[in-house]
């Protein structure tokens, strides 16, 4: 019996291997084979293609229009300068900043804030978060004085890097030392309510570094002999979160550009603070943007934030599968047929793959648009996922913007090398195929081949006619929460496309059905804050892997889990991201005025624990505790509360 067990190990690893070859995640601590390996395009003009190497539709042409991608428009501070006193007040010392990825990391937690660069308007609110640093001559000596006396009106005040040597006090530090050899930064504070939640060592511990690498750490501010225990520490000692009581009010002053550090990992550099490419838990970001989340409902008494799960619920998990190989269109019905079985929905990120080269046959047949054609009927939605399939798409043109199948035609000489291909040629032919092809209405959600990232990605999706991405890895992005991608990997301009990051997927070992219970546990870490899991599972074979998805599936409804597809979140999330909130006070009550210019459904606002609703006028809102959930949320709403405060 014993040895029959082992047989069937060693049959499972070897499918598990074949699937995993050529497509291996190696990243961050994993050994890397593809290191020193030069990606490269080629464009050697026409080549013949002859019939045995091209799949063609006889009398399909497209798409005929021309894609023009417009040029970056940087995005100003003042779109976000609007407000009342109860938000998150940014004063802003330096726009030449991160500042863009400050605002996205706290609309993905649900702050809302106002930005300005007046520090009389900053101060009308009770929290202020200095950004990008407390130094030098960013503020005026007035500026200065009235920051010094905002903590003992009791203010909240959180300094990035402080730097200006009359405010230490304040701060309750002797002295800011800036310095690039920090490799991590550890929170120790037990006592502090503020770090209650930060139980996992993931997040306890954040890594800045790699002591292996010759390249400079992240820069950091480390904090010299604090007057009182720091909530934070660096592994140089120094401290990098201080915590300055004065009687009502409190100073914060930390030694990490936030901004920064969500910059890095939002635009694919987080790969020197990952431990690890995929698979597991890295909420480096999320734990930062979580303790501001705290600092912001202990400073303010009114503070209502956005939740980021429907319906108040605590996670939410989308299955995905990439379909690239000739078995997985076939295999693709099956596992739809299951996902509707089962009350849930997948996202299927096809390669429109017409031509026969190094990767594989022309496998995108009119065999495999049949089978594609149920998987939508079952109710699944269809993604793109590319022609070519090629490493090299990192390193793509962006291309003319005329491109077309038939006359498109990139060819993959090997796993690094490809001639004829573009970035605006990968993202239209595939998008016309699958449409005009009548497999889907619409294509709105991508995922390149091999998770290959070029520079170009979000201007070209969004002049395409995409909405939604699913490219990077939840661990190089440092965050298991959606963002908005910026143009060309900068920090200039907005983009309209939001990035959901890949958390788990089914080729890398230990074998599959071995992986269940971590599968699970992983989804309670990331649902203790709402964040998403999104789990991508090829469809080359069924048997393992499907009875995989089903034990994820029957473990995470148990957290009351939201299964929606790539494009069904990114519709409900790119709503919440226009939804405006305030709070007034009116008559003894608390008025919470609603803005969603988009309709929101299950629209979930985190209140404070001693609020009751009063007032809903004709809204259909529940209230849990420490929550209300707004059945349907649009345009203009007031809600009234009475408070115990």
């Amino acid at each position: 019996m014993q040895s029959t067990k082992v047989v069937r190990g060693v049959i499972l690893l070897l499918i598990l291997l074949l699937g995993f070859s050529d497509r291996a995640f190696t990243y961050g601590k994993l050994p890397n084979p593809d290191a020193g390996k030069v990606l490269k395009v080629e464009n050697p003009g026409s080549f013949p293609m002859t019939a045995d190497r091209f799949y063609e539709y006889t009398g399909v042409e497209g798409p005929l229009n021309t894609t023009q991608v417009p040029k970056e428009i940087p995005t100003h501070w003042e779109k976000y300068s609007s407000g009342e006193n109860s938000r998150l007040a940014i004063l802003l010392t330096d726009t030449n900043s991160e500042w863009i990825s400050l605002v996205q990391g706290l609309k993905s937690i649900g702050i809302p804030f106002v930005i300005t660069m007046d520090y009389k308007k900053a101060l009308q609110h009770k929290v202020v978060l200095v950004y990008p640093t407390v130094g030098g001559k960013t503020l005026s000596p007035w500026a200065y004085r009235e920051l010094r006396a905002f903590p003992d009106r009791g203010g909240t005040l959180i300094g990035i890097n402080v730097e200006n040597n009359n405010m230490n006090d304040v701060f309750g530090f002797d002295n800011a030392v800036p310095t690039s050899k920090n490799t991590f930064l550890n929170f120790k504070r037990t006592d502090s309510p503020l770090l209650s939640s930060f139980t996992d060592s993931k997040e306890i511990t954040i890594m800045l570094g790699d002591t292996t690498s010759k390249e400079p750490n992240y820069g950091t501010c480390s904090y010299t002999h604090p007057r009182h225990a720091p909530l934070a520490v660096f592994n140089n000692g120094g401290a990098a979160i201080t915590e300055e009581r004065h009687g009502r009010g409190v100073a914060y002053a930390w030694g990490i550009d936030i901004g920064g550090f969500l910059s890095d990992g939002y635009n694919d550099r987080g790969e020197l603070y990952a431990q690890s490419y995929i698979n597991e838990y890295q909420p480096s970001a999320d734990v930062l943007l979580r303790l501001l989340k705290e600092m912001y409902a202990a400073g303010e008494e009114d503070g209502v934030t956005i939740g980021s799960v429907p319906y108040n619920k605590k996670l939410s998990v989308l299955f995905s599968h990439d379909v690239d190989a000739n078995t997985s269109y076939k295999n693709a019905v099956t596992y739809a047929e299951y996902e509707k079985s089962a009350g849930i929905k997948g996202t299927y990120f096809i390669q429109t793959k017409y031509i026969k080269d190094w990767n594989d046959e022309a496998i995108f047949t009119k065999e495999a648009v049949a089978d594609l054609k149920k998987v939508h009927a079952l109710g699944m939605e269809i993604g793109s996922h590319t022609v070519a399939h090629s490493k090299a798409f990192a390193e793509a043109p962006l291309g003319t913007g005329d491109e077309k199948y038939p006359d498109y035609q990139p060819f993959v000489l090997d796993r690094y090398t490809v001639q004829n291909f573009t970035v605006l040629g990968e993202l239209r032919v595939s998008k016309f195929l699958l449409e005009e092809l009548g497999i889907t209405e619409k294509v709105i959600s991508f995922r390149p081949g091999e998770l290959a990232n070029p520079k170009t990605l979000a201007q070209a999706l969004q002049a395409t006619g995409y909405k939604y991405s699913s490219t990077l890895t939840a661990n190089s992005a440092l965050t298991h929460l959606p963002f908005r991608l910026n143009y060309g990997k900068g920090d200039v301009g907005e983009s309209e496309i939001f990035e959901f990051p890949l958390t788990l997927e089914d080729e890398l070992p230990p074998a599959l059905l071995n992986r269940v219970e971590d599968g699970i546990e992983l989804g309670k870490k990331i649902g203790k804050y709402g964040g998403i899991y999104i789990v991508l599972i090829h469809p080359n074979i069924t048997g393992i892997k499907l009875e995989y998805e089903k034990g994820l599936v029957e473990g995470l409804k148990l957290q009351e889990a939201w299964f929606p597809t790539v494009g069904q979140l990114g519709d409900w999330w790119s709503a919440r991201d226009k939804v405006q909130i305030d709070v007034r006070k009116e008559k003894g009550l608390r008025r919470l005025d609603i803005v969603a210019p988009l309709p929101v459904e299950g629209l979930t606002l985190k209140i404070p624990a001693s609020w009751r609703l009063q007032d809903s006028g004709n809204l259909d809102v529940e209230q849990e505790e420490g929550a209300i959930i707004i059945k349907r949320a649009e345009g203009k709403m007031e809600l009234d509360f009475s408070t115990a405060l």
